[in-house]
């Protein structure tokens, strides 16, 4: 039956749209909430309180620089980890700050340990440990303090809109809807920060089926923010460059925790540490996990037999802060850490900035190569490694460089969008929401078309099923695939505005993937194993010592190969 609902459309100004209230969307409101003369809005499609990486708590900071360190060691171990393709100028932008937002947490009131000495108790040189399991609603509730602040919660954001300026593109706003009402809202905006966060569910998961959210990252975070910027034209960078998590298996908890608090090795069926074999980056404990089951020698674990009763202590309690299912798990069986090893497996791939390189390319001050867009978190690459503080201190970089940038255009006389807002774009974007609900019943829902996305991902594009290897012609399958559903997305219909919320993710999704596939085919090398594991290219090139950058024109992606720029700044240029 038909749908015959009609929405109605809600009209918004403000000065600075934030798409994404996570860590690094509440942190830049909470700092602009000291400039009265501009109006933030934040537009979340859930509630800032409990959304984000952080909705469910953590239980360190991964990012800090201890006594006996500076700044540049965090730069160099992240440099080491990602195989030399990182931002020397955003790391260290960034890493500058991780002390400072970590103070200004502690001031919110998020207990840090500290020893007898008052000192944070670190994890190793550049991690704190931390009770978070309130971190996102005192973040939360200090973005909300803001009197120039407002807070747009169960609104999902879809598409930029754009104008010309002096013969350049510039955001003036987005477009999105509400997820429990029958509402569309047009917002005009001077700038917009894209703090939305990575993309997960591209890929067969762990735990199909009923527990296919069981997953490490967010299974909410779709990728939004990348897809809107991908369409818009911005450039991004090194999606290629994937994350997988070496996670507890079933639960998929952490292991850190029990690598470094318990001190735990990594070891094979027969007992054997494997994990000096391989290496110790994040990539090659993966690696070593997959070769070892490749060669027999599975299943892998992480060595905690033995461990003290205060160890195995600590791990109950740090899992209920961050993953209770773990420390439910041990109890269930009867025999906690210090009785069995914990198993171990990867996930499957996700594209996040925050641990890796992926996303938006952008300058120092974080701004996108789109004047008037800026991403910060998860959806800025560029930076891996920057975990929470990192999130943080872009978010607050961000903000910084947003201020001043509109105070300098309403300086220059067009700041105010309202003069010239483009109706008939919006107009368009509204009408692609209003098709969906419209359009009848048909024998393809937003789920089924997810779950093929899903399949052809992790068969043809490095997914679980082929120990995370892939191949041009693999790729080019998939990327066959993956444009032909994207057709499919477009004609599917939606009951109400939470299965028009789905639609949306899918075609999210849809859209990141395209992207991911011509980073991969473009990288004619592996650079980092299991993340990027090309069977065709199985070594490391000289080549390889570049950005694999893309921008969508026209509805084609063009790859764009950028040099390293090591120790210098990057800003751009074209």
């Amino acid at each position: 039956m038909k749908n015959n609902r009609q929405l109605s459309v809600c009209h918004v100004q403000t000065d600075l749209l934030i798409i994404g209230g996570g860590t690094a969307g509440c942190w830049a409101a909470m700092k602009l909430g000291e400039e009265k003369d501009i109006r933030v809005l934040i537009a979340e499609k859930a509630n800032i309180s409990r959304s984000g990486c952080l909705a469910a708590g953590v239980n360190a900071l991964n990012a800090y620089i201890s006594k006996g360190h500076v700044p540049q060691d965090y730069v160099e171990y992240a440099r080491c980890d990602a195989q030399e393709i990182v931002r020397d100028d955003l790391l260290l932008s960034l890493s500058e700050r991780l002390n400072d937002v970590t103070q200004e947490l502690e001031k919110l009131g998020l207990v840090i340990l500290k020893d007898e000495n008052g000192d944070y108790v670190t994890r190793g040189w550049r991690n704190v440990k931390i009770n978070g399991e309130n971190i996102k609603p005192l973040i939360a509730s200090a973005a909300r303090r803001g009197q120039n602040v407002s807070v747009l919660n169960h609104v999902n954001i879809t598409d930029l809109k754009t104008c010309e300026e002096d013969g350049r593109k510039r955001v003036c706003g987005a477009v999105g809807f509400s997820v429990n009402e029958e509402k569309a809202y047009d917002i005009d905006a001077g700038a917009v920060l894209i703090a939305t966060g990575g993309a997960a569910g591209l890929y067969r998961p762990n735990n199909p089926g009923f527990s296919r959210h069981k997953m490490w990252y967010p299974p909410f975070n779709t990728g939004a923010g990348y897809a809107m910027g991908i369409r818009a034209g911005a450039e991004m960078t090194t999606f290629e460059n994937r994350f997988i998590a070496l996670r507890c298996k079933d639960t998929i908890a952490p292991t850190g925790t029990i690598a470094q608090g318990a001190g735990a090795k990594q070891v094979n069926a027969l007992g054997q540490v494997y994990e000096t074999k391989y290496g110790l980056t994040t990539p090659e404990r993966i690696y070593g996990t997959v070769e070892e089951n490749r060669a027999g020698r599975g299943p892998c674990y992480l060595a905690t037999a033995g461990i003290s009763e205060d160890q195995e202590e600590d791990l109950y309690k740090a899992y209920l802060n961050m993953a209770p299912s773990q420390t439910l798990k041990w109890l269930e069986s009867g025999r906690g850490p210090s009785g069995q090893n914990v198993e171990v497996e990867g996930t499957e791939p996700y594209i996040v900035g925050g641990h890796t390189a992926s996303g938006f390319w952008v300058d120092t001050k974080r701004k996108t190569t789109i004047d008037g867009l800026y991403a910060a978190g998860d959806a800025a690459g560029g930076a891996p490694q920057k975990y929470v503080t990192g999130a943080l201190a872009e978010g607050e970089i961000a903000a910084q460089s947003i201020a001043e940038a509109l105070r300098e255009y309403k300086a220059a006389g067009t700041g105010d969008r309202a003069k010239s807002p483009d109706r008939d774009q919006a107009g368009a974007f509204i009408r692609k929401m209003q098709e969906h609900l419209d359009r009848p019943a048909g024998v393809l829902n937003w789920e089924q078309l997810e779950t093929a996305m899903q399949k052809v991902m992790d068969e043809y594009a490095g997914g679980i099923r082929t120990d995370y290897r892939y191949n041009e012609k693999r790729l080019l399958k998939v990327q066959e695939e993956i444009t032909r559903l994207q057709g499919l997305a477009d004609q599917l219909p939606a009951a109400d505005m939470f299965d028009l919320l789905h639609v949306y993710e899918v075609k999210e999704r849809l859209t990141v993937c395209r992207t991911l596939i011509a980073h991969m085919l473009a990288r004619k090398e592996t650079r980092w194993h299991t993340f990027g594991e090309n069977a065709d290219h199985p070594e490391q090139s000289p080549e390889g010592l570049v950005y694999v950058n893309s921008r969508m024109e026209d509805g084609r992606i063009t790859i764009i190969k950028r040099p390293l720029v090591k120790g210098g700044s990057y800003e751009h240029k074209d």
